[in-house]
């Protein structure tokens, strides 16, 4: 997954599938809408007026780390 926030827009992208496709806006209310893709998969989400209905203080920057971890087969 990869997130993306456009300061000049105020518009945060949720993408789920980094696969060029084309893709269906479904809008669910004035903030947000839906990329639907091939075989009705979602691809990503917008939230418009991102500021307005998220505290994005909180959630960016995303600080994260990964542990190794032994995969057993």
């Amino acid at each position: 997954m990869k997130i993306e926030y456009d300061d000049k827009y105020d518009l945060l992208y949720l993408r789920f599938d980094d696969t060029f496709q084309e893709v269906v806006n479904q809008r669910i209310n004035d903030h947000i809408v839906l990329d639907i893709g091939k075989d009705d998969k979602l691809v990503g989400i917008e939230i418009l007026g991102a500021m307005e209905v998220l505290n994005l203080n909180n959630l960016l920057p995303i600080d994260y780390s990964i542990k190794n971890k032994e995969i057993l087969v």
